[in-house]
């Protein structure tokens, strides 16, 4: 017999058949006379993370929200993370609730605006939040699914379609939004923690919600000040055989090959990861005429990616 009930699931099944902890965020942009509109945001994550050409968040919202008729107007935006306070929190949910942006925001706003650093003399660009502990300044990607055919115009009591499956108008009510990341600005104290190493003492006051569950209330957790965030190790890789390594090696190409003391720096290479690493160091021997990749060329692989790395930092 299960240990479990099988509950029936509804629309906004995430909040309403589902405990589901999310961030608390607060999204800034333009409105189209120029003012500021803030809305609260919890279905925002990571989306593109590594191999592109840019990264990404995912927004998903309503398509009749003030947001999503700026970003489809505009397409300019900021993801303010706020710090775990119950008087900020209480703001973000006055600002979560639907309505004109002219009401909203017309009462006084608990959060202090700056200017962000994408690009400050953007117009469409809007306001940071100062009090927030990291923003992330985002552009949309207007032509992932030809989104940007969508208008802000179209929508009315919602959007009766054709629709996209993942970037822009989604459902009736529905929208997605692949947001490229443009900038992420970080408070001192934490950019450092990140940079020179994250402790108990310097993380961030990250709040985490759980959407709106009834007619009542919105549920969050207040970040833990009685206990600091608790670490795990992370398991110290294992080595792989090096046999193992050199029947990869040898059929990821028929022509290019690898001495045994170059495949001798890929051990500690997580395997699923392996693959991936030695088709790039096979790609650099194509480009470079070698056929023969020695422990010396995956040296110079190393400081190639090194160096791409550092000025993929420096630009943002």
């Amino acid at each position: 017999m299960s240990s479990f009930k099988n509950l029936r699931i509804v629309d906004n099944f995430y909040q309403t058949s589902a405990f589901f902890p999310m961030p608390t965020v607060c999204i800034s942009t333009v409105n189209d006379d120029g003012s500021l509109n803030i809305g609260s945001y919890s279905l925002c994550f990571p989306y593109y993370i590594a191999g592109k050409d840019y990264y990404a968040m995912l927004l998903d919202c309503r398509n009749t929200s003030n947001t999503c008729h700026n970003i489809l107007q505009r397409g300019k935006c900021a993801i303010n993370f706020i710090p775990d306070d119950k008087k900020y929190f209480k703001e973000a949910v006055r600002l979560g609730f639907p309505g004109p942006s002219e009401e909203k925001m017309k009462e006084k706003l608990l959060f202090t605006m700056e200017d962000g650093q994408a690009d400050p003399s953007d117009k469409d660009r809007p306001q940071v939040i100062a009090e927030a502990f990291q923003v992330m300044e985002c552009t949309w990607d207007r032509e992932l699914e030809n989104a940007g055919r969508f208008r802000a115009e179209d929508i009315d009591d919602g959007h009766d379609g054709p629709y996209n499956d993942f970037n822009g108008i989604t459902s009736k009510y529905g929208a997605h939004f692949i947001l490229k990341v443009d900038d992420i600005l970080m408070k001192e104290k934490y950019y450092d923690a990140i940079v020179d190493g994250v402790t108990k003492n310097n993380f961030p006051p990250v709040p985490v919600d759980y959407g709106y569950r009834d007619s009542t209330n919105f549920w969050y957790t207040q970040f833990p000040k009685w206990k600091k965030p608790i670490s795990e190790p992370i398991p110290a890789p294992k080595e792989i055989d090096l046999k193992s390594i050199r029947y990869a090696a040898d059929r990821c190409d028929d022509k290019i090959r690898f001495t045994d003391e170059a495949l001798a720096n890929f051990v500690k290479v997580p395997r699923p990861f392996l693959k991936t690493v030695l088709n790039g160091c096979i790609a650099w021997a194509k480009e470079n005429n070698v056929e023969l990749i020695t422990d010396e060329h995956v040296r110079i692989i190393n400081d190639k990616r090194n160096r791409e790395k550092a000025e993929r930092a420096g630009k943002r």
